[in-house]
């Protein structure tokens, strides 16, 4: 059995893949990132996506709007859906259902913000 000293998870909550490319470049600013921080910020800067305010202000539309749970909202975010089909893949798993009108308003709400190359 291996034990783990200070590794207990005190909080978590589901952040977008904007904020954790951007607290990654915060950390890198002081500090050497380790490889697996390295593997995950080159993986982040490879993919189109929202910039760190308009993934929060998306996110909370998404949860007011459609009342999403903040898991499947960041889940949207971060993999920037283009068309119905790749929409209903991401609510494939869920226990809600949402109706074609309601995904339809979720992909004009992200037309509504610029995608960060």
């Amino acid at each position: 059995m291996i034990s783990m000293i200070g590794k207990e998870i005190i909080e978590s909550e589901p952040i977008s893949s904007a904020e954790v490319k951007k607290v990654l470049e915060d950390f890198s600013e002081d500090n050497e990132l380790n490889y697996e921080q390295n593997i995950t910020l080159n993986h982040l800067a490879r993919f189109k996506r929202y910039s760190v305010e308009d993934s929060e202000e998306i996110i909370e539309k998404l949860q007011e709007e459609f009342g999403l749970r903040d898991k499947v909202a960041v889940r949207i975010v971060d993999l920037v859906p283009k068309d119905l089909a790749d929409l209903r893949l991401i609510f494939a798993k869920e226990a809600i259902k949402i109706e074609k009108p309601d995904m339809e308003k979720i992909l004009k709400l992200l037309e509504q913000y610029n995608i960060e190359e």
